[in-house]
């Protein structure tokens, strides 16, 4: 089966080791797996409530809304055939950090347009951690699970970045981006040691 090819423009991928983590902490990982797909699902909402003006944005939230509480679902019913149980959400020091990059404040434009700009980011590194653990988990069955997320995950990411360049002036959204970027790669220089999605 040919491997589907996604650029996702990451300045630095993740450590490979990360998966040794994951293999001994399965169970860590679906319960933080979880809780991202809900956070994706609230986000979606949270630009809904924020931009309700911007109509096809709305439109697209809607239908991520549904996928993203859909995965959610998926990941919660591997949770429950383990005969575990979904733990606590904890923080995600990645999402805490990255959120820093962009000044607070501005036009609604320029607030919109940073939110999509991390949504976009967000999507792309899970998207590469699903790739990752799609390739490298001894267990094929859920090598397997992740690899049809990620391609849904590959989807998200280049619907918000072009919702970004849409809304916003296209060079201006671009060097955003390319900044961003170079601070992500900064931030998980320090991470690759959890067993989280980001961490």
């Amino acid at each position: 089966m040919t491997k589907p090819k996604i650029m996702l423009g990451l300045k630095l991928p993740t450590d490979p080791r990360w998966v040794n983590i994951v293999e001994k902490n399965i169970e860590d990982i679906l319960t933080d797996h979880a809780y991202c797909e809900q956070k994706a699902a609230s986000t979606a909402i949270s630009l809904i409530v924020g931009f309700p003006e911007y109509t096809e944005l709305v439109q697209e939230m809607i239908a991520l809304v549904k996928e993203e509480i859909s995965h959610f679902k998926m990941v919660h019913d591997r949770i429950i055939e383990n005969g575990w149980i979904l733990g606590r959400d904890r923080k995600d020091d990645y999402v805490l950090q990255l959120i820093t990059f962009f000044p607070k404040g501005g036009s609604r434009t320029t607030q919109l347009v940073h939110r999509l700009l991390y949504a976009a980011l967000i999507e792309a590194r899970s998207c590469e951690r699903f790739r990752l653990l799609s390739e490298e988990l001894e267990d094929k069955e859920l090598a397997e699970f992740y690899r049809k997320l990620m391609v849904s995950e590959a989807n998200h990411y280049t619907m918000f970045l072009g919702f970004a360049r849409q809304y916003g002036d296209r060079k201006e959204v671009d060097e955003k981006w390319q900044n961003l970027l170079d601070f992500e790669a900064n931030i998980m220089k320090d991470l690759s040691k959890k067993q989280t999605i980001h961490g």
